[in-house]
């Protein structure tokens, strides 16, 4: 049996199963995408079919069965606990954050809102009524390099 005959793939399946499952893992360790790592536990599923005898359609089924359900089921949960993916952009942390008006707001026109420390030009959500300094607000969004307010009070109605 030389390296090259098909038979040499079948007698070492669970080597190479194993070496599949290790190239994933280490996929994974660098990227950190948690994109190979559930292909990387079926193919470790795999590999131990492989060793206690079952046949090779056995072995990918086991395979692809273990990798589908492990990303159904565990990687919803493991993208809640690492935070993996998304990471908020400034307009998305300023939504809801409260500030407080320095320049009035008045209809149609800009006023100058600090939150969090940040003075922003600032337009009401509503464009026709005025928030006079001092007022509360909460950021509703970021138009371009306007942020959106509107009066604390006026939350529950949004």
């Amino acid at each position: 049996m030389e390296i090259g005959d098909i038979r040499f793939l079948f007698y070492n399946l669970p080597v190479i199963w194993i070496a599949v499952a290790l190239i994933l893992a280490i996929v994974e360790a660098l990227t950190m995408g948690l994109a190979t790592i559930w292909f990387a536990i079926g193919a470790a599923a795999a590999a131990v079919v492989a060793i206690i005898g079952g046949s090779f359609p056995v072995q990918m089924a086991v395979f692809f069965a273990v990798s589908i359900l492990t990303l159904l089921f565990t990687r919803p949960i493991a993208v809640k606990k690492l935070r993996v993916g998304h990471e908020k952009n400034v307009t998305e942390q300023m939504e809801g954050k409260q500030g407080i008006v320095t320049e009035a707001l008045r209809p149609f026109e800009t006023g100058v809102v600090k939150v969090g420390g940040i003075f922003w030009t600032a337009v009401g959500e509503e464009p026709t009524i005025s928030i006079e300094k001092g007022t509360v607000v909460v950021a509703v969004r970021i138009e371009g390099v306007k942020l959106i307010v509107r009066p604390e009070e006026n939350m529950d109605n949004g």
